[in-house]
């Protein structure tokens, strides 16, 4: 388990998944994995998640928050992991908030607290959210309004996409609340193009506030593609909680609004379903579907099943103190009694609550509501044929279209006026981006200037005494060092020399020990003829005797002169002309020698050889004789390898040998592979020494790997072996292009 959690703060950490997966966090899982942290570092990162993703509409969420912002402070004041200011105001805000004692000072608190997590570069979208039913307390709409428009202009010009939807989210909302359709949706989409980008859970939010907005507009077709858009993105991320009570419930208002009322009915249905299993606000939920489900009844003429609904939900009101609206949207319960009544033609009932429903909007001038309300107490007192309710009605709905009219006037302006609008914003916006850009390139310049200047001065300081006592012990120590050095070079040169006269004396006396012992032996055969003691015909196997001894003499002074040219090679190698030459024509043709080669004979005509050349392989410039030469010994070696195997193995052994040529990212290589009999780790170490040699005594001078590894080394490139006993090697050349 502890596994698992730490990969998923991993995977948090990741710029591919870390903004979705991060605000999107369940703040009850979050809850349960701080349960079961014990250090310090880890308690506080998972309370500041907490914080940045739980709401703090509802009043038991800010109570809950307010010990989680104590345990913060006291753990940083261990651990000094971040600035604490912001966490020091946002809990004095919310402890008047909670206390209910002044609205207007929590307010500028959790201002304060805004601006120092802005300070700090720490986006804060949900406590932003979060401000909006606080202005709702003090109704302060315009101040809503003028506060998130200045603050969306900040994170606009910042780049602070999170607190940009957020602003958006909220002046969507305030719009909506003046009955500006237009403008809301505006707002409604930017927040959802926003949170697309880091919260899938706001993004369906958006989508389905849209739509509903759009219905209410008078478009129903257009609100009902937006919610489809949300309820497919619930489907398809599988959303939680009350994302699908709200989709439901959106789909419900659109249905029942477009007299489509059995499936207004089915999702009212659904609505109430989902409500009733959420472990937090069950209640309140429960009691907007239920209004939603009678509403949809009486529509239905089904009015004896609407009485135990509107009953029960009057009880959860009541209990819950509701206001006529919430996150949810609108909470028509009034509304509903009122229809109630009139279906059972209890007019002076119906009259009371819609004159409840009126004043409560008027209350806290839920501009969105009021028309709506004077238009249905308007056709309610037609009904009735109240003559002189329905004009005073008239009038007050007139007059408030007017007053809205008046509202919303100043802010008609024609299409190609608002384009001037936002082409000015824009430039205004990239204006104050380029200014900000240039003082914080001109801070950090300063800051960096600073920085260096006092760095210099102190070192200056510390090092003048020691740089110039080291100048004078430097002059007295130079004459030495450049003596001692023509010392090392002689030295260097000597040993060297002494190494290889070594090396060379001891491969030349075996040789040398062979030919002076077959000569005595011969000599002696020689005196031996002239016997008359011995027998006669024994004159002929002396004879043949002889014959042999001279055969033996040759080889090894044969071998004497191998060694020897092979040491010629070892100090010409890397002196020959370069020229561009064609590698795998230069395989191909080494290849061949190798196997009509006579030392080899039949062994290297019976071994398969399969051939992988990379066409288009460009031409490297090397001195063909000596790389030839190098190609010729890995080709000889492997198959004199495959060789020494079919000695010793079985008849399903198939001995063969593999050739490739690849290019590399600007160079060339080549692979010698065989299924020969390998190497140990101690001879692989070895394989590149002078005169070492694994081969028998008179088959191999140990002198072929050393060779051709100082000659691919004065071409810039590398040679290496890999291998493993009894499954065969695999020699790589890798030279460089051009």
């Amino acid at each position: 388990m502890k596994w698992i959690i730490a990969l998923c703060f991993v995977l948090l950490g990741s710029p591919l998944v870390a903004q979705h997966r991060y605000w999107v966090a369940n703040y009850d899982s979050l809850a349960q994995v701080l349960r079961r942290q014990t250090t310090d570092t880890a308690r506080v990162r998972t309370i500041r998640h907490m914080l940045d993703v739980g709401e703090l509409t509802e009043p038991r969420r800010r109570q809950q928050a307010l010990p989680l912002l104590n345990e913060l402070l006291t753990l940083n004041a261990r651990t000094q992991q971040f600035d604490e200011a912001p966490y020091q105001e946002l809990r004095a805000g919310l402890a008047l908030w909670v206390q209910a004692k002044n609205h207007s000072q929590a307010l500028a608190a959790l201002h304060q607290a805004i601006d120092l997590f802005d300070a700090a570069q720490h986006p804060v979208p949900q406590l932003l959210v979060d401000l909006a039913p606080l202005y709702n307390e003090l109704r302060g709409s315009d101040l809503r309004m003028a506060y998130f428009q200045r603050k969306l202009l900040q994170y606009r010009v910042h780049g602070v996409m999170e607190n940009e939807a957020a602003c958006h989210l909220v002046l969507g909302g305030s719009y909506r609340h003046r009955g500006d359709y237009n403008q809301a949706i505006s707002h409604y989409l930017h927040a959802a193009d926003l949170f697309k980008k880091f919260n899938r859970i706001y993004y369906s939010k958006e989508l389905m506030v849209a739509g509903t907005t759009y219905a209410d507009w008078g478009n129903p077709n257009k609100g009902l593609e937006y919610l489809q858009q949300a309820v497919t993105l619930n489907e398809r991320y599988k959303m939680g909680g009350l994302q699908p009570m709200f989709a439901q419930q959106a789909l419900s208002k659109l249905y029942l609004q477009q007299g489509r009322l059995p499936e207004a009915l089915q999702h009212a249905e659904a609505t109430l379903q989902t409500a009733r299993q959420d472990s937090v606000d069950r209640e309140q939920f429960t009691a907007y579907a239920l209004v939603l489900k009678s509403l949809v009844l009486l529509e239905m003429q089904r009015t004896e099943a609407v009485l135990p609904l509107l009953t029960r939900a009057q009880q959860l009101a009541d209990s819950l103190h509701m206001p006529i609206s919430a996150r949810p949207g609108e909470f028509a319960l009034d509304v509903a009694w009122a229809q109630y009544y009139t279906a059972r033609h209890e007019y002076d009932q119906a009259n009371a609550y819609w004159q409840k429903a009126y004043q409560q909007a008027t209350a806290i001038n839920f501009q969105l509501l009021r028309p709506k309300y004077l238009q249905q107490i308007i056709r309610f007192q037609d009904k009735r044929n109240d003559a002189e309710s329905m004009r005073r009605y008239t009038r007050a709905y007139f007059n408030l279209l007017d007053t809205l009219n008046r509202a919303q006037g100043s802010s008609l302006l024609a299409q190609y006026e608002g384009e001037r609008l936002a082409q000015a914003q824009n430039e205004q916006i990239a204006r104050l981006r380029q200014e900000k850009v240039v003082q914080d390139l001109r801070l950090r310049q300063r800051s960096k200037l600073l920085g260096v200047a006092g760095a210099a001065i102190v070192l200056v300081s510390c090092l003048g005494g020691v740089v110039f006592r080291q100048l004078q012990i430097n002059k007295h120590t130079l004459a030495q060092l450049r003596a001692t050095q023509n010392q090392l070079v002689q030295s260097e040169k000597w040993a060297f020399v002494g190494e290889v006269s070594a090396g060379i004396a001891h491969e030349l006396q075996n040789p040398l020990n062979f030919m002076k012992k077959f000569a005595e032996v011969s000599t002696a055969l020689v005196d031996n003829m002239h016997d008359p003691k011995k027998q006669a015909g024994l004159e002929q196997e002396i004879l043949v005797g002889l014959r042999q001894n001279l055969q033996e003499i040759s080889q090894h002074g044969i071998r004497a002169s191998a060694i020897i040219k092979d040491m010629l090679e070892h100090s010409r190698s890397g002196t020959g002309e370069r020229a561009p030459t064609d590698l795998n024509a230069l395989v191909l043709e080494y290849l061949q020698l190798a196997r009509q080669s006579q030392e080899l004979g039949e062994q290297a005509q019976q071994t398969g050889v399969v051939t992988a050349l990379a066409p288009e392989l460009p031409t490297v410039s090397v001195v063909p004789s000596d790389l030839g030469r190098v190609l010729l010994n890995l080709f000889t070696n492997a198959f004199y390898a495959v060789a020494q195997r079919k000695h010793t193995a079985d008849d399903t052994y198939v001995p063969q040998v593999q050739v490739r040529t690849q290019l590399v990212t600007g160079t060339v290589e080549v692979r010698v592979q065989d299924n020969g009999i390998g190497m140990t780790p101690e001879v692989r170490e070895k394989a590149f020494e002078p005169f070492f040699t694994t081969k028998p005594t008179g088959e191999g001078t140990g002198l072929g790997l050393s060779l051709s590894y100082d000659i691919v080394r004065s071409h810039g490139g590398t040679i290496r072996v890999e291998s493993e006993a009894g499954q065969g090697a695999e020699f790589i050349i890798i030279l460089p292009v051009g």
